[in-house]
């Protein structure tokens, strides 16, 4: 059902929108914590290291889809919030088209290069092998990964974030079991890992395109739409662009950091493959929140309301703050027992190296949620440079600190001591970049009008 975020009351209609897109995230990121501990519990600690070290390369084509869902998603929304039909129609089939000639360029340069993306990151011969299996099954559903994307994209931009939650509740506990199945039963080792992932991907992307384009079948318009528009498609790439680079160079930026990590050896790289699954499943949950915000915001920019964007932010944080708190928790008190569910007998170094992760990033979730909100308004209001300003900057100082510190006494744990750092800076950065925004003259007037009322 699509939502109009641009009526009822911004905290109620942000909650309601983006708690089934926290619940989607939740199960997406299910597809890479079954992979790692079917991989760490059925096959041993070198094959979790090997499906940890080729996600780290998997990130890079997640980017740009990632890159491709919110070009298409702000776009979109916007159209929408304008009430525009009939451009947004065109904005989706256009996205739908120029995403498939972006994945196929994809494909072809990963097949390529592969090898030398291994080797670029020290993977170890003792892994290189079930990494680069792993890889070429995970290339291949690509095109899954992409059209996904770009339809959980448009459900969110017209205000459905339930049916995408539907879809990936259903995917990825199959793909849980899919994956027991084809370790344990077919013996297929890390390759059944990645097969299991592949279809159960497949089978969710080809239903999600087919609800979209029923979806759009039933929005009436007075317009006619088209295949492809080229204006339309530079106003999709002023947002995308921006938004695969950033999320392509963190990619990269943890790439060099896998291979700062991987000089410390298996064991390390088996504890930081663990703890940075559930790392991850915290930060891709938060930016997905941002990502709701960023609909508001566009919608709402759409609809020429730029004071629920100011009450969108506040509400935001609310949210955001609220998921934190049970999950920092979590991770203080119930870090060894959850990096041990990834791993049958840890050796000591891998357990202590999981379990030091968790501790030292965790408290900096309730920083860099911060900043995640201000980073979605900033993205649905179109304002990139700002947006990539705070990124890069977080960025280059994680990948420059963690070479720095990981060469003094700390050793590996100074690679973690990195993350903090850069998310508090980057933070600040994006709060002051948001509080400088057009809604800020909003907010000044609207209080004028107080003090003129109380005069």
């Amino acid at each position: 059902m699509n939502k109009d975020l641009t009526v009822g009351n911004p905290a109620s209609v942000l909650w309601k929108f983006c708690l089934p897109l926290f619940g989607s995230i939740i199960f997406q990121q299910l597809y890479n914590i079954a992979d790692s501990f079917v991989a760490g519990k059925f096959i041993g600690e070198n094959a979790l290291a090997a499906v940890g070290n080729s996600y780290e390369i998997t990130l890079i084509f997640i980017a740009f889809a990632f890159g491709c869902n919110i070009g298409c998603s702000v776009i979109v929304s916007q159209l929408f919030g304008a009430k525009k039909l009939g451009e947004m129609k065109t904005a989706v089939y256009t996205t739908f088209v120029s995403s498939a000639v972006l994945c196929a360029v994809l494909m072809a340069g990963g097949t390529i290069f592969c090898d030398s993306l291994l080797h670029l990151i020290n993977t170890p011969e003792n892994v290189f092998v079930d990494s680069r299996l792993y890889l070429d099954i995970y290339i291949m559903g690509l095109p899954f990964v992409f059209f996904y994307n770009v339809a959980t994209g448009i459900f969110s931009a017209l205000g459905d974030s339930k049916t995408p939650f539907i879809f990936l509740a259903a995917s990825s506990t199959s793909n849980i079991f899919m994956d027991i199945l084809f370790v344990t039963a077919f013996k297929m080792g890390v390759a059944g890992v990645a097969w299991a992932t592949f279809l159960c991907q497949g089978v969710s992307c080809v239903l999600a395109v087919g609800f979209v384009l029923r979806r759009l079948k039933g929005v009436e318009t007075d317009e006619k739409s088209h295949i492809f528009s080229f204006p339309i498609f530079c106003r999709i790439a002023v947002i995308a662009i921006p938004s695969i680079l950033q999320q392509s160079f963190i990619s990269v930026g943890n790439i060099v950091i896998q291979g700062v990590i991987n000089s410390f050896g298996s064991s390390v790289m088996a504890g930081y493959s663990a703890s940075v699954k559930l790392n991850n499943l915290v930060i891709t949950s938060l930016t997905t929140l941002g990502n709701g915000i960023s609909n508001f915001t566009a919608q709402n920019i759409g609809a020429n309301k730029m004071e629920r964007v100011r009450q969108g932010f506040a509400a935001g944080l609310k949210l955001v703050w609220a998921l934190c708190l049970p999950l920092v928790a979590l991770y203080l008190l119930g870090g060894r027992a959850l990096v041990n569910i990834f791993m049958n007998e840890p050796s000591a170094e891998a357990m202590d190296t999981g379990v030091q992760f968790l501790r030292i990033l965790s408290p900096f979730y309730f920083v860099v949620s911060a900043k995640l909100v201000a980073d979605g308004i900033l993205r649905g209001a179109g304002l990139m440079k700002n947006f990539m300003v705070a990124t890069f900057t977080d960025l280059i100082l994680r990948v420059v600190l963690a070479f720095v510190f990981s060469k003094t006494a700390l050793g590996a744990t100074g690679i973690w001591c990195a993350w903090p750092v850069g998310w508090c800076v980057a933070t600040t950065l994006s709060i002051m970049f948001y509080r400088r925004g057009p809604w800020k003259n909003v907010q000044t007037a609207a209080e004028s009008s107080v003090e003129m009322n109380v005069d």
